[in-house]
């Protein structure tokens, strides 16, 4: 998985932009809440940093060191500071309670198994009380073809996301068709869900 997105990301350019996701900035004032936060999968560092510039302790955790050393150049850039972790998530040793928000952005990369564990290792990793915000595609989006995979197996269903999530507080959860703009990868009309939740405590 690692030599998949370091090709990838083995570009001067972003691949998916460095400005946030439009869907993560839009929390801002609940991200503002939290004081330590894991973003999972997080790339180049676009959301990572990001959330660190809301004045957060930020771990970012990757499979790519080419992505993880371009997220702290732009973490550098923005003159904010996160802890980059290098780390395969099918053997990531999820801390827990460790972190009152969990940020995951398009991390539709996993099949069934791989992404049931993740979704449980998130949910772990959040302290009694924590936030998670997740946004992906619906299987939808492999008609639209503007990114992400194209096994709907990969992709992420209301069903899905209240099964996964059932023992958390959903605070919010949306289907949606927008027009997004991340990145070369990311362009275009798009199949998208939405969810904030919450660990109980």
């Amino acid at each position: 998985m690692a030599g998949f997105w370091d090709e990838r990301y083995r570009t001067e350019d972003y691949v998916f932009g460095e400005e946030p996701n439009a869907f993560l900035a839009s929390q801002a004032d609940l991200v503002h809440r939290h004081r330590r936060a894991l973003a999972v999968a997080d790339g180049e560092g676009r959301n990572g940093v990001w959330v660190a510039e809301q004045g957060l302790q930020v771990v970012s955790v990757d499979s790519s060191p080419l992505g993880l050393a371009k997220a702290r150049r732009l973490a550098a850039r923005r003159s904010v500071m996160i802890e980059t972790v290098e780390a395969d998530l099918a053997a990531f040793d999820w801390p827990e309670g460790a972190f009152d928000l969990v940020v995951a952005i398009f991390i539709n990369f996993a099949g069934p198994p791989l992404r049931d564990a993740i979704f449980a290792g998130m949910q772990r990793a959040l302290a009694p009380g924590g936030t998670l915000i997740l946004e992906g595609y619906r299987p939808e989006q492999i008609a639209y073809g503007t990114g992400g995979p194209g096994n709907p197996e990969y992709l992420y269903t209301r069903q899905l996301l209240e099964d996964s999530f059932s023992d958390m507080h959903i605070l919010h959860l949306v289907e949606r068709d927008a027009e997004i703009r991340e990145g070369s990868a990311h362009a275009g009309m798009s199949a998208l869900i939405d969810l904030v939740a919450r660990k109980p405590g």
